[in-house]
């Protein structure tokens, strides 16, 4: 019991001859079993260098590849009241068809009859801008007669002064001549008077020679009188040049400041005339945004100002419409640490909720219920979730996505990165690395081309 002795029965007797020896000395078979762990070993070596794709996962939503194809809600760009609807929700419209009709809700513009009267005024006002034109004209024709008067008063009083110094030099000269008469008169009769006194003349011929004498005197004076009167008709003439520009100059510019203000008054007119059909051209306006129309066709998906009489401002919501015709596309979100990692063009599964679908992450060729999609655009600043949105486009070459799909329906990416060995793929998640940094074949053709 206590193998004390040296003398091992075991060695001397075989116990595996007996019925309980057999049992408990049976030898067990390791070989089958070892094979398999090798084999096991093995084939786990060897996937641990099979090719594993790097993928960066987003979430999002379906949408639309253009703006004017998302979803919009119609305002009204006036305030107003609620009249009467002329859709349902789910009603399908075309472009330009009236969704409901609204009343005006302020006081200034009450007056059912505003378009034909301010079109009356504007009428008056245009009518006053033909007036205005006419009294222009005459004041013009009025200023050009005054100028033509004055020149030609001006070339009378010019011809008179000229005819004055002629008459003035012709009186000059008679002058002259009479003090050279009455020179000869005075010497005539001293002589007379010499030869009276000596006896040779008679008293009579001295009294004929004085009353000459006297005569010529007095014509002297009368033509000193006459000198004296041209040289005041000279005076006056001239004095009548300054008078007739004054006169005319005061006439002429009273009428050119009359012509300046109804250019004034009709510019004036002209202005008020332009706002005027501001006013018409926007009353129009406004009386054709009472008809809310559907900006382009699509569906009625909600009201959102119900009721008749109800009021709104100017820009508030009145109802939503889904346009018919667009282009779907998905909306993504993706972590900041892995917005370098994509780039525009490139290729991204899709997979969208309601769609069954077998995604292999790794493994994309084999995944099974998933789109082809490629990027079209990076947004370059973060939203509001803390990602940055991408928009992803269907690839051409792939399956068409669904037809049933509808806008704002979940969806899940998957981007596709580069081929790396699952073992390098583990190593990484367990140290928490992020996918490789890398820059596609396009983008080093490009550079290298540049």
């Amino acid at each position: 019991m206590l193998n004390i002795t040296h003398n091992a029965l075991n060695e001397k007797v075989d116990l595996r001859n007996f019925k309980a020896g057999k049992k408990v000395l049976k030898d067990r078979k390791y070989k089958p079993f070892n094979r398999f762990v090798i084999i096991l070993s093995i084939l786990a070596i060897m996937i641990l260098f099979i090719p594993w794709t790097q993928t960066v996962s987003g979430a999002g939503y379906v949408t639309t590849l253009k703006p004017n194809q998302r979803p919009q809600t119609i305002q009204s760009p006036i305030p107003g009241r609620i009249e009467e609807w002329f859709v349902s929700e789910g009603d399908f419209v075309e472009k330009g068809d009236t969704i409901l009709f609204i009343s005006e809700v302020k006081q200034e513009y009450f007056d059912p009859n505003l378009i034909n009267r301010t079109e009356q005024q504007l009428d008056a006002k245009k009518q006053s801008v033909g007036s205005y034109e006419q009294k222009i004209k005459s004041l013009s024709s009025q200023v050009n007669a005054l100028v033509t008067e004055k020149n030609l008063k001006l070339k009378q009083a010019k011809n008179k002064i000229e005819q004055t110094r002629l008459k003035l030099v012709s009186d000059s000269i008679d002058l002259e001549a009479a003090k050279t008469n009455l020179s000869i008169a005075e010497s005539q009769y001293n002589r007379t008077e010499q030869l009276q006194k000596e006896g040779l003349k008679s008293v009579a011929s001295v009294e004929d020679k004085k009353l000459k004498l006297q005569e010529t005197q007095a014509k002297l004076i009368s033509q000193k009188n006459k000198l004296l009167a041209s040289r005041n008709d000279l005076i006056n003439a001239e004095l009548d040049i300054s008078r007739i520009s004054a006169t005319y100059n005061d006439k002429i510019s009273k009428a050119e400041s009359d012509r300046a203000t109804a250019e004034t008054d009709r510019f004036q007119t002209i202005a008020d005339v332009s706002k005027l059909e501001t006013s018409y051209a926007n009353y129009q306006k406004r009386n054709d945004l009472y008809y809310v129309r559907a900006p382009q066709s699509g569906y009625i998906n909600k009201v959102l100002q119900s009721g008749i009489g109800e009021t709104f401002k100017e820009g508030e919501k009145l109802v939503s419409i889904m346009p018919a015709d667009y282009d779907i596309a998905v909306e993504t979100y993706i972590s900041p640490i892995d917005l370098p990692l994509l780039h525009i063009g490139e290729k991204v599964r899709v997979r969208f909720d309601g769609w069954p679908a077998i995604v292999f992450s790794g493994w994309p060729n084999i995944s099974y219920g998933t789109y082809g999609a490629k990027i079209v655009a990076i947004e370059n600043y973060i939203s509001d979730n803390g990602k940055y949105r991408v928009l992803l486009a269907p690839d051409e070459k792939e399956q068409e996505w669904p037809q049933q799909m509808r806008i704002g329906a979940g969806a899940s990416t998957i981007a596709l990165l580069e081929n790396v060995p699952i073992w390098y793929e583990l190593w990484r998640k367990l140290n928490g690395f992020p996918p490789n940094y890398y820059t596609p074949k396009n983008s080093q053709s490009e550079s290298k081309k540049g």
